[in-house]
């Protein structure tokens, strides 16, 4: 269907067919970090990117670094040998050149450099050192490919090194860096109190410099993701989407006991949490802990996007910065995978009258089911609905709450499932106030009836109308409407109607 005419009112025009965004389309970065070395080819719309490849390596470059002051020499055969295959590997994928970056363990051993040079020598590739400002900067950017409107204060832990830094308003703002890294403080003096003690100076200082309070917290990095994990298991939470999840200053607290209680290997065996990963918690715990009373924050939110989000994020045009990411990955899943690119927008101006006093968040989230309403027709028609619920809630989506993630996913689960009992989505599902479960079921009928009239201008074929007090659901068709009026579409409008609890009447729109 074509739509280039068409307004996209506050949306904007999809840019993903523009050629300064489709040069983004997949784009290859390199992380050298303390602890792992990671290679991540996003792919798709750029806005809000699909990860094509991703692999890790925990090669611990920076262990033992602060006694020896050189890179662990394990750790750097390993390095090395990971970005000879990665270097491989985007030659094979016909990749743009990777960009690479290093930090804390190289920028402070004596042989950084010449470990730089020789990644050069033997791979061609040129990997950028970056200072902790630097790398708290595009922390801070990866966190707001996720979340643009974010306000609150970035904390980035590696493992050489922790990064503070603030976002508002789209831009990034103070920023520091401090070596309150897992590995670097494995061999602070004087046992836990001293530890304690060395955490807490650092972390005064820090708060002198930057004083933020109150606020909420986005948490970036590996040490942080296998606490959320952690967390998770803890109160045996039903979606296990580590991007979004948030925590309450409280329940950071309580966790850090539970770990302290609980047997690691045990924790690490439950969480699927690696044993290099694993060694790091409870040095990681006792920062966290004292980050999060240092700093008082509302809120704490786990990011699974940081620096190479941020590495992505630093290409991207202010006009594609500024869109919402949600939207431009849904548009553009929609133009790659339904059978009528186009409807999704139709679909939503046609339902949108069961709406008309929603919030904006709430329109949002149902222009974003409109646009993913057919994505998933190659499905076998027995497990369509699971399929749309999986793919909304396990999706790598930035801009979308957990709670939003159930709402969208029930949403779509109604699109081709008139009932949910019985599913394995249930306890996801309680995430939601009932009133909200209830909307992301008339969101799914009405997509699922507005599905059966899949035509061109299906604002001049058929309108619905709302009337709220009254509880009465008014549908007025045309000509050719009341010709694809059949059977089925009267029974899931009639499933849409009890849905809303409301009486119906079926006019002639003239």
């Amino acid at each position: 269907m074509d739509n280039t005419t068409e307004d996209w009112g506050p949306f904007g025009r999809p840019l993903f067919d523009d050629p300064s965004t489709r040069a983004l389309s997949r784009v290859g970065v390199v992380d050298v970090g303390s602890n792992s070395v990671r290679l991540v080819v996003f792919d798709g719309a750029a806005r809000s990117p699909a990860y094509f490849y991703n692999e890790k390596i925990m090669c611990a470059l920076g262990a033992g670094l602060p006694e020896t002051g050189h890179l662990n020499p394990t750790g750097r055969e390993r390095a090395l040998a990971a970005i000879k295959r990665f270097q491989l590997l985007a030659e094979g994928m016909d990749i743009p050149p990777l960009t690479a970056v290093a930090t804390a363990a190289v920028r402070e051993a004596s042989d950084g450099a010449d470990f730089c040079e020789e990644v050069l020598r033997e791979t061609g590739l040129n990997i950028y050192v970056i200072d902790g400002q630097e790398e708290a900067r595009l922390s801070a950017q990866g966190v707001l490919l996720g979340w643009p409107t974010a306000n609150g204060l970035v904390c980035d832990i590696g493992g050489s090194s922790m990064e503070l830094a603030e976002v508002a308003e789209g831009r990034v703002g103070r920023r520091l860096t401090s070596p309150l890294g897992p590995l670097k403080l494995s061999n602070v003096k004087g046992g836990k109190k001293g530890l304690k003690k060395h955490i807490s100076g650092i972390l005064d200082d820090l708060h002198d410099r930057i004083p933020v309070e109150g606020k909420r917290l986005f948490l970036v990095g590996g040490s942080w993701r296998a606490i959320a994990r952690i967390d998770m298991l803890r109160r045996g939470y039903p979606l296990t989407v580590l991007h979004e999840y948030r925590m309450t200053p409280k329940s950071v607290m309580e966790t850090v006991k539970w770990i302290n209680t609980h047997d690691l290997e045990e924790l690490r065996a439950q969480t699927g949490t690696s044993q290099a990963r694993m060694v790091l918690v409870p040095v990681a715990c006792e920062v966290l802990k004292r980050v999060v009373r240092k700093f008082k924050p509302k809120e704490i939110a786990i990011s699974s996007y940081g620096i190479r989000e941020g590495m992505l994020y630093e290409q991207m045009p202010q006009k594609l910065r500024d869109r919402d990411p949600l939207i431009e990955a849904c548009r553009f899943a929609e133009s790659k995978d339904a059978r009528w690119p186009g409807f999704g927008k139709q679909l939503y101006n046609f339902i949108l009258p069961l709406f008309k006093s929603a919030p904006d968040d709430r329109k949002r989230l149902i222009l974003a089911a409109c646009l993913l309403h057919d994505v998933t027709w190659r499905a076998h028609p027995d497990y369509r609905a699971e399929v749309c619920f999986d793919n909304a809630t396990r999706a790598n989506l930035g801009g979308l709450r957990h709670r939003e993630r159930v709402f969208l996913g029930l949403a779509l689960l109604h699109r081709y499932k008139n009932s949910r009992e019985g599913t394995r989505f249930e306890p996801m599902v309680e995430l939601l106030a009932q009133k909200d479960a209830v909307d992301a079921e008339v969101v799914g009928k009405a997509m699922r009836f507005g599905a059966m009239l899949t035509v061109d201008a299906l604002d001049k074929m058929a309108n619905l109308r709302y009337f709220p007090k009254k509880k009465q659901l008014e549908l007025r068709l045309d000509e050719t409407g009341r010709g694809l009026f059949g059977e089925v579409a009267e029974a899931r409008f009639m499933s849409l109607a009890a849905a809303l609890g409301a009486k119906v009447e079926i006019k002639k729109l003239r």
